[in-house]
């Protein structure tokens, strides 16, 4: 940490990132083992095959992206096209709200162990990835909050937590005709 050769802090940077991609990946399902980082300086060419070597096998263990945690490739592309979507979001939350005030290694990880740092990706990203599922599905065809809920595999009184919050801010509407919330 600190010795990046091109940013100053961009190993910092670095880290946070993949807290929060690893954070990111078990909020839609899939096993946050898929991401793993490592220091390592352009002088250590065969611990860099080691490494790699050891991930692949780890990787290879855990399966094929979405078949290996039981999610199937339909609703893997939707939940990952959710979570692009957001990165821009993702980007600034890092920047403005998740960042550690004091640059050390054990700072860093004791903050994204924290309870804090779970309470704020939820609220700061988890409800965002939530809301722009519901938004998609919404764009299909007017839905139920049940209908939703088994779609997005939620509680009830959370997808009903961010319909209000999307319906306050005019993204969906309560269509009478079809007892359905719609794309506004």
């Amino acid at each position: 940490m600190g010795e990046c050769h091109y940013i100053t802090e961009g190993n910092y940077d670095a880290f946070s990132m993949m807290h929060i991609c690893k954070k990111l990946l078990e909020h839609v399902g899939l096993n946050p083992d898929r991401l793993r980082l490592e220091w390592l300086s352009s002088s250590e060419g065969l611990r860099y095959a080691e490494v790699m070597n050891d991930f692949s096998a780890h990787v290879k263990q855990i399966g094929p992206l979405g078949a290996g945690e039981g999610v199937d490739d339909e609703t893997l592309k939707f939940k990952l096209e959710a979570a692009t979507r957001l990165i821009p979001y993702i980007k600034l939350v890092e920047r403005e709200r998740l960042r550690v005030p004091v640059k050390s290694q054990t700072a860093y990880e004791e903050f994204f162990a924290s309870e804090e740092f779970d309470r704020l990706f939820e609220e700061l990203i988890g409800e965002q990835l939530t809301l722009s599922q519901i938004v998609s599905l919404l764009g299909d065809s007017p839905l139920s909050t049940g209908e939703i809920s088994e779609r997005l595999g939620a509680k009830p009184s959370d997808v009903a937590k961010q319909i209000n919050s999307a319906s306050r801010q005019g993204l969906v509407r309560y269509d009478e005709s079809r007892k359905r919330f719609a794309l506004a």
